[in-house]
């Protein structure tokens, strides 16, 4: 059993953290506090070839694995969730059921785009009512040569950036979940519209916003998959997505741990560094631990789909222990700088909000207890 990264990895991961210092954390603050949408950012990693790192060559990505994509979204996340967070909901969301479910039609026409990073992607899954629902209360009816949908999705991240969303939304009522079906929708579609931007705690540059769908018609050839494939489409977008969502907790649990181990090496308590006292030295501890061991959760997660085998509980768990690991490693970290983590302008203070919706989206923890524990068998 090897656990050694390759070459490569290595590669990737020094390349994405030059570029986190040149051209990331300078702004990170100033995207969290005005907020702002880093969009030069996003046009930078697309030139890099970042935005569409595990999808072939032919339709515009990197060709890369997927634990390549796991560490670059580690990497972007430790210098700002905002920008780490993007890139997987572009990636995962969006990228992952076209490459998985499209035509090749599709993935040459829709998938290339979002790949090199021309447009941004976005899927919109939380019906108004806040719940993570495939069969909510989005419809879509065929008329001639054409499908049209209605219905509104709240909660939904790059929603006023992309160029295009995946949208779930009922085909066949009488069949329940077995009616729900997945589409391809342009967002410049006469009758889509964003509505209300969300303001955030946490990843406040990350535009998050209310999308309606009014008689908006799509061509018949923009259905994802077979008609009644939603619940399947939808299921395996979350298993590649809480991937994504593990990576992106890792990177601030990992900032949390590298800003505590700088803090405690300069700040001089009683004639020492409160690094030298031995509560600071057992928190350090236990930080380093967890996070070495949500990494080693979250790559093996992203080993087992490279591999071909089984990855949907592994995904779970990795996101489960990883997003709590942020939430558990942030507090610590506001708690190591005392009063001056919980200022604004403390980086601590912004990993420790931007920890909190880890264990919120793409399934809550306890929900992903429950799946993890149903698969047990």
């Amino acid at each position: 059993m090897d656990f050694n990264l390759t070459e490569e990895h290595e590669l990737i991961r020094q390349s994405v953290i030059e570029f986190c210092d040149r051209y990331v954390c300078p702004i990170a603050d100033g995207v969290d506090d005005e907020p702002s949408f880093p969009a030069e950012t996003i046009k930078k990693l697309a030139e890099l070839d970042l935005m569409g790192i595990p999808y072939p060559v032919e339709y515009g990505g990197a060709g890369a694995d997927y634990l390549s994509y796991i560490i670059v979204i580690e990497e972007l996340s430790r210098a700002c969730t905002t920008t780490g967070f993007t890139v997987e909901c572009h990636t995962s969301m969006a990228g992952f059921p076209l490459f998985k479910f499209g035509t090749e039609e599709q993935k040459t026409k829709y998938l290339t785009p979002l790949c090199k990073g021309e447009i941004l992607g976005s899927l919109a899954m939380t019906d108004p009512g806040g719940e993570t629902d495939a069969a909510g209360s989005t419809t879509a009816v065929m008329d001639g040569n054409e499908w049209v949908l209605n219905g509104s999705n709240l909660f939904i991240s790059n929603a006023a950036v992309a160029g295009l969303i995946i949208v779930f939304a009922m085909t066949d009522a009488s069949k329940g979940t077995e009616g729900v079906s997945a589409f391809i929708v342009p967002v410049a579609t006469p009758g889509f519209q964003i509505g209300r931007y969300l303001k955030k705690i946490g990843t406040r540059g990350s535009v998050t916003a209310e999308v309606s769908l009014q008689d908006c018609r799509i061509p018949v050839e923009n259905l994802l998959g077979g008609q009644g494939q939603g619940v399947e489409i939808f299921l395996r977008t979350l298993d590649g997505a809480r991937m994504g969502i593990a990576a992106q907790a890792l990177g601030i649990a990992q900032a949390a741990l590298d800003e505590s181990i700088k803090y405690s090496k300069t700040r001089i308590q009683f004639g020492k560094p409160i690094g030298a006292f031995e509560a600071v030295q057992i928190m350090i501890g236990n930080m380093a631990t967890e996070v070495q061991a949500a990494r080693l959760l979250t790559y093996h997660a992203a080993w087992c789909y490279d591999q071909g085998l089984p990855y949907s509980s592994q995904a779970a768990m990795a996101k489960l222990f990883a997003a709590e690991t942020a939430s558990r490693q942030t507090n610590r970290a506001v708690q190591i700088h005392g009063g001056i983590g919980y200022a604004k302008g403390a980086k601590v203070e912004r990993l420790y909000r931007d920890a909190i919706i880890t264990a919120t989206y793409s399934g809550t923890s306890d929900m992903l207890r429950l799946f993890i524990a149903a698969a047990q068998g």
